[in-house]
């Protein structure tokens, strides 16, 4: 089975891109991130007319995920237990998080907060998020050790300084601060594991380019795109890629697909 993660900046204007990428690495379940759409907006029909199941949560033209399969569909989630909300002074649950059953895999689509600035609320809020992501997480493995679960996304954090082209360009800035990367971390210390990074090993090997700067011709990226596989799920990987091309071209989104290969 081979499943792929992407933050495709908007279903609408790249769905024959997904569709593309898709076709071209036969590709059983897709996670998607930052749709940008609301429910009824999403082009359901499309995929449904390649062969893959969707399920899907927008409620804005910002954030919304989704994931598509072609090996079945069961049990599908819209946020996880415990998920912060954001607004005042009611914060309310944004579109960040699709969990379903796909051919025996629990398939969590995550987008991750960006945090915007470290002395922005929204930096807060994305602590929280992936405080409330570890401890639904550390639930479901304590429930089930052999759980078959992988947490696909757009997680905007780099763990390492290998993961971002100038750690010093980053020094005051989200993404790369300490409480982050713990966060990060707390997330592996739980079991999950990053299955890409041994089969992908850095430096400059990036997920995400800015559109600005010509960050891309420059390989000025960053790695915040990631698979964090269940034990027993890990123990399933037999390889890993990501596409860099995909970066290319008119139309590209800003962040390109990861890839993961389950036996």
């Amino acid at each position: 089975m081979r499943i792929a993660t992407w933050n495709v900046n908007s279903i609408r204007t790249r769905a024959e891109r997904v569709l593309a990428v898709l076709r071209r690495h036969e590709l059983d379940v897709l996670a998607v991130q930052e749709t940008k759409c609301k429910d009824e907006q999403f082009p359901m029909q499309l995929f449904e007319e390649a062969g893959y199941e969707v399920a899907w949560h927008g409620l804005s033209q910002w954030n919304g995920v989704a994931i598509l399969s072609r090996v079945g569909m069961s049990d599908v989630q819209v946020g996880f237990p415990g998920m912060p909300g954001w607004g005042e002074p009611d914060p309310a649950a944004e579109a960040r998080a699709i969990g379903a059953l796909c051919g025996g895999v629990r398939v969590w689509s995550v987008y991750v907060p960006n945090g915007r600035e470290l002395d922005h609320p929204h930096y807060r809020y994305k602590l929280d998020w992936l405080a409330g992501l570890r401890a639904a997480g550390a639930q479901w493995l304590a429930a089930d050790p052999q759980a078959q679960v992988v947490l696909m996304g757009d997680w905007n954090v780099a763990p390492l300084d290998e993961d971002v082209w100038d750690p010093a360009f980053f020094a005051d800035k989200t993404h790369t601060s300490g409480p982050e990367r713990a966060a990060f971390a707390a997330m592996v210390d739980a079991g999950f594991v990053d299955v890409v990074r041994p089969y992908c090993p850095g430096p400059g090997v990036y997920t995400y380019w800015d559109y600005t700067q010509l960050r891309f011709p420059k390989k000025q990226g960053m790695r915040i795109d990631f698979a964090l596989a269940s034990p027993a799920l890990a123990d399933r990987v037999t390889g890993a890629s990501i596409d860099r091309d995909e970066r290319k071209g008119k139309g590209a989104s800003d962040h390109v697909p990861v890839i993961v290969d389950l036996s």
